[in-house]
C-alpha cells in the first residue's frame, strides 16, 4: 500500500466539475486579479470566521508582514511569537524592521509557553503572535490578558488552522487580526499562493486593503507606500468552491486523529493533545518519537510506501537565519527537543480508517520504548 503524506489529486477529483466550472468563469469574464470572485471570497471567509472584514492577499506570509503593518509595527519595535513555528511567522517580523523575540513552547501543544511571555516583555514590545501550530488552537485566553494589561496587540497566525474552535470562539476572531495561508496543501488550500488578513476592525480593514495594494483604495490615489500582495481571482473563486466543504473536511480529519490515536495508544509513542474547550482541525497529525529512533521509523514507514514529515526539524532561533541573536539550544529546551522528536504522519480528510490502520500496524513492527 502506498499513502501520501497529502492527497491533494483525489481531493480535485472530487470537486472537478465544480473546480473547472469557477476556473471558466473567471476565465470567462477575464477577473484575474481580485475583482468579484476574489471578493465573494472574502466575504465568505469573513462570515466563516465570524468577523466583519476579510482581505484577500498574496500569500500567509504577506498576511502578517501587512497586518503587523497595519498595527503601525516596524523599526525599533518588538514581537513576540514562538520558537516552533515555519520561517514565515518570524521572517514578516523582521521584514517590518522589527525584532522578533523568541518564547519556548508548551511541550504538550507545541504552542506557545503562555507561562514564558511575561519575561520576553520590554518597553520596546508592541504585539505578540500566537501560532496555532498543527491546527492545535493556542491558548489564547492568557495571552489576551497578558496583551490588555501590557497594551500589546495580539496577531493570531491561523495559517494551519482554518475552522479550529477555542471556547466557542472562531480560530480568527480571537486576537485584534488573524492570518490565513491558502496554499495548495493547507486545510483550505488554493491552486497556487494565496492568503489573508481578517478582523473586526474596520479601520485596521482598510489600512489593510491599502497596504497589501500599493497603498490606495482609488486607482492612482496612492496614500500611503504599500506592496504588491492581491488575491488572484482564480484563487477565490477556487477557495469559494472548497469553503463550503470545509467543515466536513475538518470533522473528517478530527476523526482521523482520533483513529490514529486510537491504534497508536500502545507502541510508544506519544500522541496529540488537545486544551481543555477546543476543536483542533489537525492539519498535521504529530506524534513524538522517543529514544533517538526517529530515523529508524521514518526509514521503514518509507520502505512500506509510508510517506511522513518532520514539522519543524529546526526551530526558529536555531536557524542560522537568526545567528545574529546569539540564542543557544539551551535558551529553547523544549522546542529544542521536540524537533529532534517529532514526527508528521499522513493527514488528510480523503484518510481511509484502513490506511490509518495500516500505518499503525507498520509502525507496531518497531519498538519504540
Amino acid at each position: 500500500m502506498n499513502i501520501p503524506f497529502v492527497d491533494l489529486k483525489k481531493q480535485y477529483e472530487n470537486l472537478k466539475a465544480e473546480i473547472d466550472q469557477a476556473i471558466f468563469e473567471v476565465m470567462a469574464n477575464t477577473a484575474f486579479i481580485g475583482g468579484p470572485f476574489a471578493t465573494a471570497f472574502e466575504n465568505a471567509f469573513a462570515d466563516f470566521c465570524k468577523v466583519k472584514y476579510c482581505v484577500g492577499v498574496g500569500n500567509g506570509t504577506d498576511a502578517i508582514f501587512i497586518a503587523l503593518k497595519a498595527l503601525g509595527i516596524g523599526k525599533g519595535d518588538e514581537v513576540i511569537t514562538v520558537a516552533n513555528s515555519f520561517i514565515a511567522t518570524s521572517e514578516a517580523i523582521t521584514m517590518t524592521g522589527a525584532r522578533v523575540v523568541f518564547v519556548d513552547i508548551n511541550p504538550e501543544t507545541y504552542n506557545i509557553n503562555v507561562e514564558l511571555i511575561k519575561e520576553k516583555i520590554t518597553d520596546k514590545t508592541k504585539a505578540i503572535i500566537p501560532v496555532h501550530l498543527y491546527g492545535q488552537p493556542a491558548d489564547m485566553d492568557p495571552i489576551l490578558k497578558i496583551a490588555k494589561k501590557n497594551g500589546l496587540k495580539v496577531i493570531e497566525d491561523a495559517a494551519q488552522a482554518h475552522g479550529a474552535v477555542y471556547k466557542e470562539r472562531t480560530i480568527g476572531s480571537i486576537g485584534d487580526m488573524a492570518c490565513f495561508s491558502f496554499y495548495p496543501g493547507k486545510n483550505l488550500g488554493a491552486y497556487g499562493d494565496a492568503g489573508a488578513v481578517v478582523t473586526d476592525n474596520e479601520e485596521l480593514a482598510v489600512r489593510a486593503r491599502m497596504l497589501a495594494n500599493h497603498g490606495r483604495i482609488d486607482k492612482y490615489n496612492h496614500e500611503i507606500e504599500g506592496v504588491n500582495s492581491r488575491m488572484d481571482g482564480i484563487q477565490g473563486a477556487i477557495l469559494n468552491i472548497k469553503l463550503k466543504y470545509l467543515p466536513e473536511w475538518s470533522e473528517k480529519r478530527r476523526k482521523n486523529a482520533y483513529l490514529y490515536n486510537e491504534y497508536l495508544k500502545n507502541y510508544g509513542l506519544v500522541t496529540p493533545v488537545e486544551i481543555d474547550h477546543v476543536q483542533a482541525v489537525y492539519h498535521l497529525y504529530v506524534v513524538r518519537v522517543q529514544n533517538k529512533k526517529r530515523t529508524k521509523l521514518q526509514a521503514h514507514l518509507k520502505a512500506e510506501g509510508i510517506a511522513t514529515g518532520i514539522h519543524y526539524p529546526i526551530t526558529l532561533p536555531n536557524l542560522i537565519a537568526y545567528q545574529y541573536l546569539n540564542h543557544k539550544e539551551t535558551d529553547f529546551p523544549e522546542a529544542t527537543k521536540a524537533s529532534s522528536e517529532i514526527v508528521s504522519l499522513p493527514m488528510f480528510p480523503e484518510l481511509s480508517k484502513e490506511q490509518i490502520k495500516y500505518i499503525a500496524e507498520k509502525i507496531s513492527d518497531i519498538q519504540i520504548p
